[in-house]
């Protein structure tokens, strides 16, 4: 029996409903501004209203995936994040009731830095292999957010994305195998007592190419392409330009360093567009650069493609996949592209004031107003419980399910 292929069916991309402009953040800062559109490689940051969080994101990416292929074959929600809401409760359980998804699913969430969406994305696909009928929502979404004045603050964004995973995939079936790496490095971690990450820059930097130079070993022994083959590379992306300082870091360690005037921009630039306009989104980023990817390339069909994923702390893997004939077709290109360009933007003191909104944490009753005008919003807390509700008024918490 032939085994299937199996990959991404359907892709789906929702960010905030702000932005910053680095010009605003670099005035304020009194920098030039090149120092965040070229030394950083970006333009804007997504920020969230007050409310705002990954899961109202990451259910506005996946609404139209099920507005278009129902929810009845999806057997399990992956939510790979690492900005979760509660210790214990899984967002896309919260997902999945604003979804309306079928009670007969599996919901668990997954984290580890940036890292975990690929995770989730191997899961599934293990899940399908074992039962091809079936389908996996992934969904992946993250809020980075660093102290004022700091140097991650220009860093910061916000996005979910969503994929649909199944057999006989329309957009891409992903290839055996994949190279792995973990180690135990403290470049950036967030202790559960601090609502910011702590961060030691220059490590980062280092473990992030030393972790994908050794996935990308570990990809090779395990009889995986040349990095020749690849029309197109999608990095994780704290910041754009970190792209192409590990796409030439990894060909000077396979031995094809790019000589002065390589067109990387070939194989890398394409990817960075919906990032470059964000910011970070963690576990999200490497998949919003896919998005971007397959929204600004025609000419990908049959052509063979490389996601590189990395999650401080520090996992990396190293994946492909070939690009499906017609994928055109099944593309959101336009609602992706209208996600960002619908974005109020905003001062810097009004960024500043969103910045150090807090949740209570009293379990009082606490009334939410409404900022954003996406489908999804948080509504309330009541009791430590929040409340979300659909743009239709419905809303959605335990509590109420359970009549209390």
């Amino acid at each position: 029996m032939t085994e299937p292929l199996i990959g991404i069916h359907d892709l789906s991309l929702a960010t905030a409903h702000y932005r910053l402009d680095h010009d605003a953040l670099a005035r304020h800062l009194g920098v030039d501004p090149a120092k965040f559109h070229v030394g950083l490689g970006q333009d804007a940051m997504s920020i969230p209203a007050a409310d705002e969080d990954i899961v109202t994101m990451a259910a506005t990416a996946a609404q139209p995936i099920i507005a278009r292929h129902g929810g009845d074959r999806i057997r399990t929600v992956l939510f790979a994040t690492e900005s979760g809401v509660d210790q214990s409760k899984a967002a896309g359980l919260y997902v999945h009731g604003l979804l309306g998804l079928p009670t007969t699913c599996r919901v668990v969430e997954l984290k580890q830095a940036c890292y975990s969406a690929t995770a989730a994305l191997q899961f599934a696909a293990a899940l399908i292999a074992r039962e091809p009928a079936q389908q996996v929502l992934v969904l992946t979404g993250d809020v980075a957010k660093y102290a004022l004045g700091s140097t991650g603050e220009p860093t910061q964004g916000a996005a979910a994305v969503a994929m649909l995973i199944t057999a006989e995939p329309a957009i891409l079936r992903l290839d055996t195998p994949s190279g792995l790496y973990s180690d135990d490095v403290s470049d950036f971690w967030r202790p559960n007592y601090r609502t910011e990450a702590v961060v030691d820059g220059k490590l980062s930097v280092e473990a992030y190419q030393h972790a994908i130079e050794q996935a990308w070993a570990d990809y090779r022994y395990r009889g995986g392409r040349d990095l020749s083959e690849f029309a197109a590379c999608c990095y994780h992306q704290p910041f754009t330009r970190m792209a192409y300082k590990a796409h030439r870091h990894l060909l000077h360690h396979a031995g094809s360093d790019a000589a002065p005037g390589t067109d990387l921009d070939s194989v890398l630039a394409a990817g960075t567009i919906y990032n470059r306009a964000v910011g970070n989104s963690y576990a999200a980023s490497a998949y919003v650069g896919l998005a971007s990817l397959l929204d600004h390339r025609d000419d990908l069909a049959n052509r063979p493609i490389a996601i590189i994923s990395y999650g401080s702390g520090s996992v990396a893997e190293f994946l492909s996949g070939v690009i499906e004939p017609g994928y055109h077709q099944h593309l959101r290109s336009a609602a992706n592209a209208g996600a960002i360009a619908r974005r109020r933007p905003i001062t810097y003191a009004h960024y500043r004031e969103l910045h150090q909104v807090e949740i209570p944490a009293d379990g009082g009753d606490h009334k939410i107003e409404q900022e954003s005008t996406g489908p999804y919003r948080l509504a309330a807390l009541s009791g430590h419980r929040r409340i979300y509700e659909s743009a239709e008024g419905r809303h959605h918490s335990s509590s109420l399910i359970q009549g209390k």
